[in-house]
């Protein structure tokens, strides 16, 4: 039930990250003035009747938000109780400090009337979260915990060692980190109104480069420089998957989605700026540029499954002695005493 509960807040993250976009995209971030409350109402209490306009994008993030925020109090106080390994714990407990810091920055961001760099880091702060999400769903699943079928004394069969394979592991971790840039620079050109700041594509004012500057052209180029950077990555990395761990379904099942999200964020970017930003499809833009990171982060925790096995056994002497005295309860949990 944890794992599913996990997933079940990895959703709702990613359906908060495509209200922001919709408020963003909308232009709704000061449909409503005050924070917490709504036009003075408490946020809950506030009448459908008056949810108008851009109105009714804000408000709703803002009751995403707290449904967001109350699922991950849930499953930090969830996994504090039931969950022996301690670096899962922190993972919820770090989770719900930034779900904490989320609402503050987003208060800020309104009562401080959008100031940029508050609002980049607020919509920064959300693909953290994101992250954090889905490791913790990840971590709690059945196949992260039997190992994808490897044995590790488990008796689970004859299943063969997952590759410990570090020219993957260095390159997934590259791509998730420049993933994560990109997502950075797309939010600041989105806050910063450089969207449309080169409107054609795939080239520049009629030409590879640019042929004259601002700081907007800039910061536009940028995004498409690290569009390009990160296509390659992916090609690299999924391309590294294929040719030798095809039989791993842990991995080419990542690789493949991974292939397919990177498709549609190039088709959605393009559509947005030859389209003139129509708000659907640049709040699908963003929410599909966060998926298109989890699911790295997914690919290169799954090529470090075997690491984890050593940060299970150095707590081994404490779990075995939790298991003694029936703090970790197989029956109800389905974990082990030492399982990573």
């Amino acid at each position: 039930m944890l794992w599913l509960f996990a997933a079940l807040v990895a959703a709702s993250t990613a359906v908060l990250i495509f209200a922001g976009g919709l408020v963003t995209s909308t232009g709704s971030g000061l449909s409503v003035p005050d924070w917490p409350n709504t036009y003075g109402w408490f946020m809950f209490a506030f009448p459908m009747s008056k949810m108008v306009g851009g109105i009714f994008y804000e408000h709703t993030h803002r009751l995403i938000a707290s449904t967001v925020g109350f699922l991950i109090v849930v499953l930090a106080v969830w996994l504090g109780r039931t969950e022996p390994r301690p670096w899962v714990r922190r993972l919820g407990y770090l989770a719900l400090g930034a779900v904490i810091l989320q609402g503050i920055l987003g208060g800020i961001t309104v009562l401080w009337y959008l100031p940029d760099a508050i609002s980049i880091a607020h919509a920064s702060l959300a693909q953290i979260l994101f992250c954090l999400t889905v490791t913790i769903a990840l971590a709690t699943s059945t196949g992260w915990r039997r190992a994808y079928g490897k044995q590790q004394g488990e008796g689970r069969g004859k299943g063969e060692e997952t590759p410990d394979d570090r020219t993957l592991q260095h390159i997934a971790i590259a791509t998730t980190a420049l993933i994560y840039v990109q997502i950075l620079i797309g939010a600041t050109m989105r806050h910063t109104g450089a969207g449309l700041a080169i409107p054609d594509f795939p080239l520049s004012f009629g030409h590879v480069i640019p042929p004259y500057w601002d700081s907007k052209i800039a910061i536009h180029f940028a995004h498409r420089v690290g569009a390009a950077t990160v296509t390659v990555l992916i090609g690299a990395t999924t391309g590294h998957v294929f040719f030798h761990h095809a039989r791993r379904a842990e991995l080419r099942r990542p690789a493949i989605l991974l292939l397919v999200l990177l498709v549609l964020q190039i088709t959605l970017g393009a559509i947005t700026v030859l389209g003139n930003k129509p708000f659907i499809i640049n709040s699908l833009h963003v929410v599909n540029g966060a998926l298109v990171l989890v699911t790295s982060l997914v690919l290169t925790l799954r090529a470090h499954r075997s690491r984890f096995a050593h940060v299970a056994r150095a707590f081994l002497p404490d779990e075995a002695r939790r298991a003694q005295s029936g703090d970790v309860r197989d029956a109800t949990t389905g974990y082990g005493g030492a399982r990573a």
